[in-house]
């Protein structure tokens, strides 16, 4: 069968081609074509475009490239009409992908299959009449969406989640301290690790808070998690003087050998979690005051992190808008490294998360059930 899959960021990325290897195990004769990058790009079938070239964050990003938003958009639709799959399959990214489902059934009635939920349960709920509308099946990766979803009549696949997959099968996870550091010409000193996102905005709308806290802790060294995409000079332009390194393709080995995390929110967050690395999470928002005081209009979850909206309580600290400070940072950090009960605590309400999500195989059964679905149909 032909599958056609749109992918917008580096986490769908990761996920899209673990679903893509899964499937070529389901259908030995699949044939792939994508908008992704270059995990799925190593799982073979045509690449549409790079997620690179589709990463606009905001209302402002969008709007200063709304011809190449048009265009990107343009681009997939012809390329779906061209390739003639047998089903789209989309993995978040929902202001993209959501349209590009309404082009698909109303234009081409081809079956649409949504991987990996939008985060309709947080904000945007209004989405789910698209969703309702134009997705024929949604398969997702946290136990209380299945909850959600049942309140608005619409039934769901949970199929475990995909991070617990990719931390599981994690490369370099018998290396140790002293070869990761000799890897990356580091000194011997314990390491704070610093995951400020994916993408050039939020990296350089968090950076620079994240390394002033961590320096406070002149014990340990700062080590930044390199996104893939992202120019080294980039960072070198945010550190300036600051004696800190980065570790490029390693995040998941930089997280196993770090006593403590500064995270931005995101499924970094929850990647985090399941390797065992006590965290703090931050967000930042532009005029956070205001912003803080809308948020119960606009979003509709008590936390932002995934760790704490899976465990449904505050596993760890949450540090948004006004509140994500170098001094508040700091002193969370202080907490994780030298409190001892509050440190073994976190790490015991990660085993318990981890225990939630049923274990790994969600590509897996992910991919045996949209095989079964389409051999069902044809």
């Amino acid at each position: 069968m032909k599958y056609f899959i749109i992918a917008g960021e580096a986490s769908g990325d990761l996920h899209a081609s673990n679903l893509m290897r899964e499937l070529r195990k389901e259908d030995t004769k699949a044939e792939f074509c994508f908008l992704g990058g270059d995990l799925m790009q190593s799982q073979g079938g045509k690449m549409i475009k790079h997620y690179r070239q589709m990463a606009f964050m905001g209302f402002w990003g969008v709007l200063k490239n709304a011809r190449k938003v048009l265009n990107n958009i343009n681009e997939c639709k012809k390329a779906i009409v061209n390739f003639q799959p047998d089903v789209v399959i989309l993995v978040d990214y929902p202001g993209f992908n959501l349209p590009m489902a309404r082009f698909t059934k109303e234009k081409l009635n081809i079956p649409v299959y949504y991987y990996i939920s939008p985060k309709i349960w947080a904000w945007k709920e209004h989405r789910i009449k698209a969703i309702k509308q134009y997705v024929d099946k949604m398969f997702t990766i946290f136990p209380f969406e299945t909850e959600f979803y049942a309140g608005h009549n619409y039934p769901v696949e949970y199929v475990g989640n995909p991070s617990v997959d990719s931390v599981d099968m994690r490369p370099n996870q018998q290396q140790s301290f002293e070869e990761f550091c000799s890897k990356n010409s580091l000194p011997d000193k314990p390491i704070i690790a610093l995951l400020a996102g994916s993408r050039k905005q939020e990296i350089s709308a968090c950076m620079t808070r994240m390394i002033n806290a961590a320096l406070r802790f002149p014990e340990y060294q700062a080590v930044i998690a390199g996104a893939p995409g992202i120019d080294p000079g980039f960072y070198k332009s945010l550190l300036k003087d600051k004696n800190v390194r980065i570790a490029f393709d390693q995040t998941y080995e930089l997280l196993q050998h770090a006593k403590a995390a500064v995270v931005n929110s995101g499924t970094a967050t929850l990647e985090t979690a399941l390797i065992g690395t006590p965290q703090v999470v931050v967000y930042n928002v532009y005029f956070g005051r205001l912003m803080l005081a809308l948020k119960d209009i606009f979003v509709h979850v008590k936390y932002i992190s995934l760790v704490n909206l899976v465990a449904q309580k505050e596993v760890v600290k949450e540090l948004i808008a006004h509140f994500f400070t170098v001094e508040n940072v700091s002193k969370e950090l202080d907490n994780i490294l030298h409190n001892k009960t509050y440190r073994q605590n976190m790490l015991h309400e990660y085993a318990l998360l981890k225990d939630s999500f049923g274990g790994p195989g969600a590509a897996s059964k992910a991919a045996k059930k949209m095989v079964e679905i389409l051999g069902a149909v044809r």
